[in-house]
């Protein structure tokens, strides 16, 4: 059997996601997609995970997609297997339930950018360049890098690395908002962690409302995220817990809009 593209370690609090494919600089292929989203569901029912770490093995944080994963694919199963498919999968990255911390360990390009754009926080070391390459290939960004950058980062740093085709330091990242914080390099997993450590210190149940509410107002995540506040809410009332007693009980339930 292979080894794991995307490794999963747990220490405690903090599950630690791990970009595993060095000798392609991490560059994402479906299967690793696949593996992704399969490690996103194994820590979001993980109880015990309260922050998610996300860094790359070897030299890269993460090339973006790999072109031969997609170079011959017909067009409609370019957009429909590769982009949409990966767009799906970073979604789901982003809208973990734990506060996620990308430690990015080297260059983020493309995909690789748009990866470390789904985290809440982002550390970065000082050798590190981030970039969108795309139109330079004459391909257009396709797992959010126009959509979810431009909310998170604002529109006119999008346009620089994409139109104008710039490639940013860390420290220039860091000016533009894109990165959180720069660290010497080979520091960034250990400062992710220190920063894990002052996560797990709040409240786990206003952390993790904190992460939706700023979700919605940042129309990231409107409709899934107010469904999962609303069904949070209800679940902790008298009225569910009477209307299941009732439904198994087989009577008519008696509500009370006890909160």
């Amino acid at each position: 059997m292979s080894e794991p593209r995307i490794k999963v370690t747990v220490e405690g609090a903090v599950a630690t996601l791990t970009v595993a494919r060095p000798e392609k600089l991490n560059a994402f292929d479906i299967d690793m997609l696949k593996e992704l989203s399969t490690a996103c569901d194994t820590i979001e029912v993980n109880a015990a995970v309260r922050i998610a770490i996300l860094t790359g093995e070897g030299k890269a944080f993460s090339a973006g997609g790999d072109i031969k994963a997609w170079a011959g694919m017909e067009p409609n199963e370019f957009g429909h297997a590769w982009v949409r498919f990966g767009h799906r999968v970073f979604e789901r990255l982003a809208s973990l339930r734990m506060p996620l911390i990308a430690a990015v360990n080297g260059h983020a390009l493309g995909g690789g950018l748009e990866l470390a754009a789904a985290a809440d926080i982002r550390i970065a070391e000082t050798q590190v360049k981030i970039g969108l390459p795309e139109a330079g290939l004459g391909m257009v960004p396709g797992w959010s890098g126009t959509q979810r950058l431009v909310k998170r980062f604002g529109a006119q740093a999008v346009r620089r690395m994409l139109l104008g085709g710039e490639l940013l330091t860390a420290t220039e990242a860091q000016a533009l908002g894109i990165v959180d914080q720069v660290v010497e390099a080979g520091g960034s997993v250990q400062a992710a962690r220190i920063y894990a450590a002052r996560i797990a210190a709040r409240g786990p149940a206003a952390t993790e409302i904190s992460k939706l509410m700023i979700a919605i107002a940042n129309g990231e995540d409107n409709g899934s995220a107010v469904e999962a506040l609303g069904s949070i809410l209800v679940a902790k009332t008298g009225d569910l817990k009477e209307g299941v007693a009732a439904f198994t009980g087989k009577r008519p339930a008696e509500f009370k809009g006890e909160w």
